[in-house]
């Protein structure tokens, strides 16, 4: 199973304030520690909004609005894939990073191509199996 963990946004980090060596330290020993145990698949941090747009979808118009945005809770600052055997363990993981003062993080399951069941036709099946196997090509 695939999660993704959100970490959101808050003053700080929209603001542009990079965290302290001290947290980068104990970051980096977690992310260490997820990459040992074969959990940690992909992750990064998000520059402030300020950086960044939104653009909306309505029939064939495209309507952006650049950023900073004034929301911060429904903001990102970064984010972590993960592979874990369950939601649960998922929890625990989450339970040991290095966060303090009022950091909130959410933690959502990724879908995976069994999810969609019959909709995902043998050809969109093999179509998407494609479509990954030359992202992960660019990736590397």
């Amino acid at each position: 199973m695939r999660v993704m963990v959100l970490v959101k946004a808050d003053k700080d980090s929209e603001a542009g304030v990079m965290p302290s060596e001290d947290m980068l330290t104990k970051m980096g020993a977690y992310n260490e520690e997820l990459v040992k145990a074969g959990v940690m698949l992909a992750m990064d941090g998000l520059h402030p909004s300020a950086k960044g747009l939104r653009m909306r979808f309505s029939g064939a118009e495209r309507m952006i609005t650049d950023g900073p945005f004034t929301e911060t809770k429904e903001l990102l600052a970064g984010f972590w894939i993960w592979q874990v055997r369950s939601f649960d363990e998922a929890i625990e993981w989450l339970k040991r990073a290095p966060f303090d003062g009022g950091t909130e993080i959410e933690l959502r399951p990724v879908f995976e191509m069994e999810d969609f069941g019959e909709v995902l036709t043998p050809e969109l099946r093999e179509q998407e199996e494609r479509v990954r196997a030359e992202a992960a090509k660019l990736a590397s």
